[in-house]
């Protein structure tokens, strides 16, 4: 788990992929509020709302292919 008194700064950039790993989900980071990060599947979708301390960059196995879907 990650510092809990992390910063926004630290977060993810807007447009990065990043793995919410309390869903299981990997999505593109579209901007936070509050101290929640919205991200929505990379091929499009309804956002979600993730706790930043459950969020990760992805291994390249886990990158979506161009064709947009996870492996």
């Amino acid at each position: 788990m990650r510092d809990p008194d992390r910063h926004p700064a630290e977060w993810p950039t807007v447009g990065a992929l990043a793995v919410d790993t309390q869903r299981d989900r990997i999505g593109v980071v579209m901007g936070h509020v509050g101290k929640k990060l919205q991200l929505r599947p990379p091929g499009g979708g309804r956002e979600w709302d993730a706790d930043p301390q459950q969020v990760r960059p992805p291994e390249p196995s886990e990158e979506p292919s161009a064709s947009g879907e996870t492996p």
